[in-house]
């Protein structure tokens, strides 16, 4: 993927060991500093990693002017579903459903923007880049885990409700329970009906975007403790996006 440009940013593939480790400083102020005590300052360094980091593409993007990295997230492709046990996710689901898809999937991990930048435009580069990649090099499926910051469900009820009556995935890819910790909205919200207002707003960004495009959702909530998030497993068939959402996204990515 050649760099893109629109407007105030540009996103690129990170090429030098520097370029990761910018994005795994961003990674542990987005996921992990937040949850430091008040006025603690983070180590030195500080910067969340795991063996995973090795195996991917790490996209990143730039405000231009400042050089100042606002975006970031990771890319690992399989060539097809019999691959899927290798995926980071595979920890947290199970994904044996998914197994026998066919074509080429493509992960996006570890998504994050910078807390102090808010700029909608941030997200618009960063799906531009990654259209990029799913359209270069083929991929039929895109998934990964979305995550809700915080580890308590009930902030997020709304959220869940409106994800289980709207948004569960087809029952011949429906990931299941492999994690000790979860939150089953499949099960323990059918009776609720969901405030479509506070469902969206209590949506990750990143999700919104799935939705947005087709995307569904595992039908329970994996509690990490490590990233202090909820996150349900995400999947999105390229060819079932709506063709004038196609056409938008595509926009972005020229």
């Amino acid at each position: 993927m050649v760099p893109l440009q629109k407007g105030r940013f540009a996103a690129f593939i990170a090429e030098t060991p520097d370029d990761i480790a910018r994005a795994q400083r961003l990674r542990y102020l987005a996921f992990i500093a937040r949850r430091l005590p008040a006025g603690a300052a983070p180590p030195a360094d500080a910067r969340d990693v795991d063996d995973y980091d090795a195996r991917c593409r790490h996209v990143l993007v730039e405000e231009r002017a400042s050089g100042t990295l606002v975006c970031c997230f990771r890319i690992l492709p399989f060539a097809r579903g019999d691959e899927i046990g290798q995926s980071y996710s595979a920890q947290f689901y199970e994904l044996d459903a998914l197994r026998g898809y066919p074509g080429r999937m493509a992960e996006m991990g570890r998504f994050c923007m910078h807390p102090a930048w808010h700029d909608p435009d941030i997200l618009r580069v960063a799906w531009g880049a990654m259209t990029r990649i799913v359209d270069e090099e083929g991929v039929e499926m895109l998934f990964g885990c979305s995550s809700f910051m915080g580890t308590e469900a009930e902030a997020y009820r709304d959220a869940f409700a409106l994800l289980r009556e709207r948004h569960l995935a087809p029952r011949r890819w429906l990931p299941r329970v492999k994690a000790p910790a979860v939150f089953r909205f499949g099960r323990l919200l059918r009776r609720m009906k969901a405030d479509p207002r506070r469902a969206m707003q209590g949506m990750p960004p990143l999700l919104r975007t799935y939705l947005l495009l087709g995307g569904w959702v595992s039908d329970h909530a994996v509690v990490d403790r490590h990233l202090g998030t909820l996150h349900v497993f995400t999947g999105l068939e390229i060819r079932s996006i709506p063709p004038a959402r196609a056409r938008l996204f595509r926009a972005d990515a020229s």
